[in-house]
């Protein structure tokens, strides 16, 4: 398989063997890996069955890397709408419903024209039509409560909830790194 016919993303790896992020998943080009396993800045995991060729050396392209050096993760999750989506798993706090991140908006519980600020505490994800619906009301004013009461999310929270949306990409050797916490098969 040449180089040219995949993008062969590498998996990258806190010191810990973490991924640095499950959603999205931390993932690193092959040129940006190849530069980095130069400059011995990570550790070659696992690697995919192509290679690259210089003049001089040819080099098999990694498919999981970890970084040499730990990488502290933020204590507090940023504040961002992809984040409240996940927090609160891709549905509509409305209705209930699933759906893609571009199709949900954000809704402000106690909207902003009556003192509602934007923050974890008071903003959910929320379809356009439950949106439209609640509008500039207050929930007790139509009777549409969220489901679950909005609230600060913990990184591991956020990585949790990460973890029930795969990519649409999984290499093989990845898995044992993703899911390496999950329960066995008793067999």
């Amino acid at each position: 398989m040449s180089v040219a016919s995949g993008t062969f993303p590498a998996l990258v790896l806190n010191a810990d063997f973490r991924p640095l992020s499950y959603f999205p998943l931390s993932l690193w080009s092959w040129q940006d890996t190849i530069k980095a396993v130069f400059l011995d800045r990570v550790n070659v995991v696992s690697e995919y069955d192509c290679e690259v060729h210089s003049p001089s050396q040819a080099m098999r392209l990694p498919s999981v890397i970890s970084l040499r050096e730990y990488v502290q993760t933020s204590r507090r999750p940023a504040f961002t709408r992809f984040n409240v989506f996940l927090r609160d798993g891709f549905s509509c706090q409305y209705c209930g419903g699933g759906y893609r991140a571009e199709d949900l908006t954000f809704d402000h519980v106690v909207p902003r024209s009556k003192g509602g600020s934007t923050t974890w505490e008071n903003v959910v994800a929320a379809c356009a039509p439950c949106n439209l619906k609640k509008g500039d009301l207050l929930p007790r004013d139509i009777g549409v409560f969220p489901l679950r009461t909005p609230e600060v999310p913990s990184n591991r929270i956020l990585q949790t909830n990460g973890r029930a949306f795969p990519p649409n990409y999984l290499h093989e050797s990845w898995r044992d790194f993703l899911y390496w916490d999950t329960e066995l098969e008793a067999g």
